[in-house]
C-alpha cells in the first residue's frame, strides 16, 4: 500500500506540472456559452500578449467563444472560425447571451463550475500519526458526487492502511469558498511493527463521515482542508474510532 500511494503521490505530481498542456489540448465544452462583443472592436492577437501581432477583428455585435485561459489572456473562436488570443480587460466588456456583461469573476470561474473530476493528494493527522491520502472524486450532478480515497499512516508502534468509497454532497458547489460533507464504507488493515512480540494485525470494515472545504485558487486548482472520524469495526461488539485532519492539493478537469 505504501508503494502504491508514492506510485500516486508521483503520479500527482507530474499531472499538476502537465497539467497546462493538457489543458490548451482540451477541446471546448460541450455547452459553449457565446459572447456578444460590445466595444467598436476586439482584437484578436496571435499568442497570449500584447508582443503577438492583432491578425483578426471581431466587429461590435458579433460573438465570440471562449475556449481557454492563460493568466490574464483568453483563447477565443470567432463565428468565422478565426481562433486568437484578447487580454481579460477586452473580454470583460463583452455580454452574455442575456445581454448581461461578463464579469471577471465569471469567467475565472466557468472551467470550475463545469468541472467533473477532481484528483488530489495531501498529508495530515490519523490518530495523531503522520497520514499521506490521496482521493479522486467524481461528480455525478451539481450537488453530489462520490469519491474513491486511500490513506496510509506510519505511526511509532504500527502502520495502517485504509481506502473508501464516499457519497459527497457539496450545496454550495458554484462559490469559490465550498463547504462539504461525506459519509463512505471501506476497509481498515492495521500492521503491527515486527519489534512487538505477539502482536496481531487487525483488518476490519471502515466507516467514515468527513466534513470540510474547498477553496479554488487558480487555473484547475483546488485547495482542500477536512476533519474525519473513522470508525473500525474490528468484532461483531467492539470498534475503534480515530479522528483525522487532512490538507491538500488538487486539480481538476
Amino acid at each position: 500500500m505504501l508503494a502504491l500511494l508514492r506510485r500516486g503521490a508521483l503520479a500527482l505530481l507530474a499531472a499538476c506540472l502537465l497539467q497546462p498542456a493538457w489543458a490548451q489540448q482540451a477541446p471546448p465544452a460541450a455547452a459553449e456559452e457565446q459572447l456578444q462583443v460590445a466595444d467598436p472592436f476586439l482584437e484578436m492577437h496571435t499568442g497570449p500578449g500584447r508582443g503577438y501581432p492583432v491578425f483578426f477583428v471581431v466587429e461590435r455585435g458579433q460573438r465570440v467563444v471562449v475556449e481557454l485561459r492563460r493568466t490574464d489572456w483568453f483563447r477565443v473562436r470567432a463565428a468565422g472560425g478565426q481562433v486568437g488570443w484578447v487580454p481579460r480587460q477586452q473580454l470583460e466588456r463583452t455580454l452574455t447571451e442575456a445581454g448581461i456583461g461578463k464579469s471577471f469573476r465569471d469567467i475565472l470561474l466557468d472551467d470550475y463550475l463545469r468541472r467533473r473530476v477532481e484528483l488530489g493528494g495531501g498529508g495530515g493527522r490519523f490518530g495523531g500519526e503522520p497520514m499521506l491520502k490521496l482521493w479522486l472524486g467524481v461528480r455525478l450532478a451539481s450537488p453530489v458526487g462520490v469519491e474513491l480515497a486511500g490513506g496510509q499512516v506510519q505511526g511509532t508502534f504500527s502502520g495502517t492502511d485504509f481506502w473508501h468509497v464516499s457519497v459527497v454532497a457539496e450545496p454550495w458547489h458554484d462559490q469559490r469558498w465550498s463547504p462539504f460533507v461525506s459519509v463512505g464504507l471501506g476497509t481498515f488493515r492495521n500492521i503491527p511493527n515486527r519489534s512487538l512480540v505477539d502482536a496481531a494485525g487487525v483488518n476490519a470494515k471502515l466507516g467514515q463521515a468527513s466534513a470540510g472545504v474547498r477553496w479554488y485558487i487558480s487555473e484547475r486548482f483546488v485547495a482542500r482542508a477536512d476533519a474525519t472520524l473513522y470508525t473500525a469495526f474490528v468484532a461483531d461488539n467492539r470498534s475503534l474510532e480515530y479522528r483525522a485532519v487532512s490538507l491538500g492539493l488538487a486539480f481538476f478537469f
